[in-house]
C-alpha cells in the first residue's frame, strides 16, 4: 500500500521507540519535561541514534506507571 516517496507510517501505539514530540502527544507530558527527565545519566528509557535522543515507548510507559508525581 506504500507509494514510492512515501513513508509507512506505523501508528505511535505500536512503535518501540519515540521521538520528544511524539512521547509528548502519546504521554500528554511537554517536551520540555521529557528532555529534563531523560537528561540524567542512569535514565533507562533513552535511546541516543547519533545526537537524536529517542525514548523506548515500553520502558517510558513503565517509569510513569512507578511515579507519583514528575
Amino acid at each position: 500500500m506504500s507509494k514510492k516517496g512515501k513513508e509507512h507510517l506505523v501508528p505511535i501505539w505500536e512503535r518501540r521507540n519515540l521521538t520528544l514530540d511524539e512521547a509528548s502527544v502519546y504521554t500528554g507530558i511537554g517536551v520540555d519535561k521529557l528532555r529534563e527527565i531523560s537528561n540524567s545519566e542512569d535514565c533507562d528509557f533513552v535511546l541516543w541514534v547519533g545526537t537524536k535522543r529517542m525514548l523506548k515507548r515500553k520502558q517510558l510507559e513503565d517509569y510513569l506507571d512507578k511515579c507519583y508525581k514528575i
